[in-house]
């Protein structure tokens, strides 16, 4: 499960960065504090389909390309 998180911890940090974005703003777009963001991209979070489909909406990419 650990490479699950990982991967995709380090596929949303890709995506936000690419889209110049900061964690402050996925945090305010999730309602969540940042430390939460940062745990996710570093995989220390095992995610829900509902939040990981939050996080995909509020990237603005599908929920398949968070876990590809």
């Amino acid at each position: 499960m650990a490479n699950i998180s990982s991967k995709l911890g380090q596929n949303m940090k890709r995506i936000r960065t690419k889209k110049n974005m900061s964690q402050g703003d996925i945090a305010r777009a999730l309602e969540v504090d940042r430390g939460y963001i940062s745990n996710i991209e570093s995989g220390k979070k095992n995610l829900t389909l509902a939040t990981i489909q939050k996080l995909a909406d509020a990237l603005k990419v599908s929920a398949d390309e968070l876990l590809k």
